[in-house]
């Protein structure tokens, strides 16, 4: 079974999505190929990084109400044994985070380089739309960070990562994260496990129904 998760590196339900799937696959049975497909909560530019809870206040009605968000999220992470500081996030946009991973796919180390992008930005306040940054960030998980700075300063992937992008809108996915489980059955939002190895197990079952017949 293939699974696609729209996520955005900078997302906080979905660094929690990334978790929860990551425990349900480690007690599911069953063949799985994950794909990590690109999302962008905000794709406006991003003139110089600013705190995050500044940009959130800006946002969602007042610096109370983004607190109160950031608390809310925070606690949740925090159950799911993800620490986030949302003091040193700053605000990035994440297209070339986005193309970063692509590359390292390439590589088989997509997994990684998303972790180490949730990690960089919710914990250690890194620029993720910096591409010095992001070099870097593909050398700490064992790639090669000059050869991230040549992809990165290059136009590959640019109009395979807009495309990616477009084709997100084109399915209707507004909210992240969503799994796309087998093509066609999409769950959306950071699913507690049970309900992910729930829908795992249905969409095994439908599928096999519909090969027999």
């Amino acid at each position: 079974m293939e699974i696609e998760i729209y996520a955005d590196v900078i997302c906080p339900w979905c660094y929690i999505g990334k978790r929860r799937l990551d425990q349900a696959l480690a007690s599911y049975e069953g063949e799985v190929t994950v794909r990590y497909r690109p999302f962008q909560l905000d794709p406006s530019p991003v003139a110089k990084p600013q705190p995050l809870v500044e940009a959130l206040a800006g946002k969602f009605g007042g610096p109370e109400r983004a607190r109160q968000m950031v608390d809310h999220v925070t606690q949740v992470a925090a159950a799911d044994g993800l620490r986030l500081d949302y003091d040193r996030a700053v605000i990035a946009n994440t297209f070339e985070a986005h193309r970063l991973v692509s590359w390292a796919t390439d590589q088989g180390r997509a997994a990684e380089m998303v972790e180490a992008l949730y990690q960089a930005h919710f914990n250690h306040g890194v620029d993720v739309g910096s591409r010095e940054a992001l070099a870097t960030l593909a050398g700490e998980i064992g790639l090669d960070a000059a050869d991230a700075r040549r992809f990165l300063d290059s136009d590959e992937r640019v109009a395979d990562v807009a495309a990616d992008l477009a084709a997100a809108r084109d399915l209707g996915i507004t909210s992240v994260p969503t799994f796309v489980l087998a093509g066609k059955y999409a769950v959306s939002g950071a699913q507690e496990v049970q309900t992910l190895l729930a829908a795992f197990a249905e969409v095994e079952q439908r599928e096999s129904a519909a090969h027999s017949h």
